[in-house]
């Protein structure tokens, strides 16, 4: 009831405000069953996509349906405690995450250059 009395008053949302979730801090051993009854709570889950790999365990991407959902969520659960952990609850933002990308494979690109020309960032 709370979400619909949001969405019939003119509510504006901030630009950041999303439908997607980056969730990070999360206990490498969490299942998908106990994201869905973290999240679920909330509202209508499209897709959830846990971390895997090296890089990216203890992280999470939650699709909520509805974009108030997902404000609710980000509102909630900031600062939860699961398995002695604090989650870290953000909105996806593409321009961040390309950013980061972006700078790592432009790091790379330098330091392939520099072997390629003994070229020595280091003081002698």
């Amino acid at each position: 009831m709370a979400t619909i009395s949001l969405r019939k008053g003119n509510t504006r949302l901030p630009p950041e405000v999303n439908r997607v979730l980056y969730v990070r801090n999360l206990p490498f051993n969490i299942s998908s069953e106990e994201m869905y009854d973290i999240f679920g709570k909330y509202g209508a889950i499209r897709q959830i996509r846990i971390g895997t790999n090296k890089d990216t365990r203890g992280t999470a991407f939650v699709v909520y349906e509805d974009i108030y959902d997902a404000k609710t969520a980000v509102d909630h659960l900031s600062g939860f405690n699961v398995a002695n952990r604090y989650l870290i609850v953000l909105y996806y933002q593409q321009a961040k995450m390309s950013k980061k990308v972006d700078q790592k494979k432009k790091e790379d690109e330098i330091a392939k250059m520099q072997e390629k020309y003994g070229v020595s960032t280091k003081d002698k």
